[in-house]
């Protein structure tokens, strides 16, 4: 919760996960700077990810977004928000878009 509520927005990913890519991807070109933790390749990755199974309940926890120190959820989550135009006003609130 401490690394989630340091950014606006924080994305928990694996480098190899397609799910994972394509939400940074999403990010990306909605012009936020997200923080971005790869599991994969952090030293305390391991720590990390058992950490979001406790908070999230699910096996693999990835990706896990974070939006103003919120836990949004994964890749069904977001895309929702997105496709019922709730995430551009979620980031705008947060900090991560001034548009």
């Amino acid at each position: 919760m401490r690394l989630a509520s340091q950014n606006a927005v924080v994305i928990f990913s694996v480098s190899s996960c397609c799910m994972c890519h394509s939400i940074k991807r999403l990010f990306c070109e909605l012009g936020v700077n997200s923080a971005i933790y790869e599991l994969d390749e952090d030293p305390k990755g391991r720590e990390m990810e058992r950490a979001l199974v406790r908070l999230l309940g699910r096996n693999p926890p990835i990706p896990a977004v974070f939006i103003g120190g919120r836990l949004v959820g994964s890749t069904h989550e977001v895309m929702s928000l997105h496709l019922s135009r709730s995430l551009v006003p979620m980031l705008k609130e947060a900090g991560a878009l001034w548009l």
